[in-house]
């Protein structure tokens, strides 16, 4: 597989807020998974809102891969500096790495 962007993250200080304007706004469903993430339904592309302590200030594009640790030598082979190390999640594993552009992004794979 190759890799591509298949999720996007919107980070919010009001994730019920955000998700319900997305609804309004758009018809966008959403399905939470706690008091700090909704991940949006029928977007066009998965995404999610995030309102979680810490969370990446900007929205982030979400790479699917296959094999997580490859992406992430390939990644720091480029030129890419991880900001958060691998971690699991659920539907998965992942890390948040910053292009020389100063772009944030993900990488994940799912279990």
């Amino acid at each position: 597989m190759a890799e591509k962007i298949d999720y996007i993250e919107f980070p919010s200080t009001d994730r019920a807020g955000s998700s319900a304007f997305f609804e309004a706004a758009f018809g966008w469903g959403r399905t939470s998974y706690g008091p700090d993430y909704d991940g949006l339904e029928n977007a066009g592309i998965d995404g999610g809102i995030d309102q979680e302590e810490g969370r990446v200030a900007a929205t982030m594009a979400i790479v699917r891969t296959d094999d997580l640790d490859d992406a992430e030598r390939r990644v720091i082979a480029a030129g890419g500096v991880i900001t958060r190390a691998q971690f699991d999640f659920p539907g998965g594993r992942r890390f948040h790495f910053r292009e020389p552009g100063g772009n944030e992004l993900a990488v994940w794979v799912s279990r």
